[in-house]
């Protein structure tokens, strides 16, 4: 449409979402993105991302449902060409629960969301960077997975969560062998405690936790933490690398005695 380059970011109205679309609006490129929030909800975080000189593409609906799915992949392809896929978007247990106690309903909401919907729309989006390569496009399209420290991790009051992002991991490990031979790598960050709405409801308790020595770097994680560090796998530059993990944990990951 107008030269620019275009990234997927699903849930890109709000949060980490937002940021990543907002770096990468900066970087020089277009933004297709998903949400369950209304147009009007959704239009503040998307004004962000406009103010950078973006073109925006809200398609509204849920990673689970197939429909919704096809409908961002549509409006993407209206731009030409897909550069980038960063699968963002994910929900929480509306309910914190023992995994003793946890319900069925409560994993396959955030098992059809975090996971399988994210694994379907990367095998949509990958059979279209592939066949892109067939064409006289200069794109050399990259995947990148936001996961969680959940990922490896025990949270024992949200397991659904837990699965779904260890899933999410192996996807990301999946589609970088499977992707290799066409030059597309795959990569995975994990952020740590970051200060979105996902932890509204435990800010304190971790903040507690980090001032206690909980992370090395003793503060929250904020959402343009994330977009920076999604900056170096996005930017081209690892020329010999796909399916590493890259934390943005404040150093919650590094064992210590």
């Amino acid at each position: 449409m107008n030269g620019r380059k275009l990234a997927i970011v699903t849930g890109a109205s709000r949060g980490i979402g937002n940021a990543i679309a907002v770096k990468l609006a900066k970087e020089g490129y277009d933004i297709a993105t998903m949400g369950n929030s209304t147009q009007d909800d959704a239009e503040i975080g998307l004004g962000k991302i406009r103010a950078e000189g973006a073109v925006v593409s809200y398609t509204k609906g849920s990673l689970s449902d197939k429909e919704a799915r096809l409908k961002l992949i549509d409006e993407a392809e209206k731009f030409g060409r897909i550069d980038l896929l960063v699968n963002n978007a994910s929900m929480a247990p509306r309910v914190r629960a023992d995994i003793l106690q946890m319900s069925a309903e409560s994993l396959e909401e955030v098992l059809n969301v975090n996971l399988i919907g994210t694994f379907l729309l990367t095998q949509a989006i990958a059979n279209i960077m592939v066949r892109q390569n067939n064409k006289e496009l200069d794109c050399s399209p990259t995947i990148i997975n936001i996961s969680s420290v959940s990922a490896d991790t025990v949270s024992i009051n949200r397991g659904e969560y837990c699965i779904s992002k260890a899933g999410t991991s192996m996807a990301t490990q999946l589609f970088a062998v499977r992707l290799a031979e066409y030059g597309i790598p795959v990569f995975e960050i994990r952020p740590g405690i970051i200060l979105t709405d996902m932890i509204a409801t435990v800010k304190e308790k971790y903040e507690k936790l980090i001032s206690e020595g909980l992370t090395p770097i003793k503060r929250l994680g904020l959402p343009e933490d994330v977009a920076n560090a999604l900056w170096i796998l996005a930017s081209g530059q690892l020329t010999y690398s796909t399916g590493q993990v890259l934390n943005v944990d404040g150093g919650l990951n590094i064992k210590r005695l």
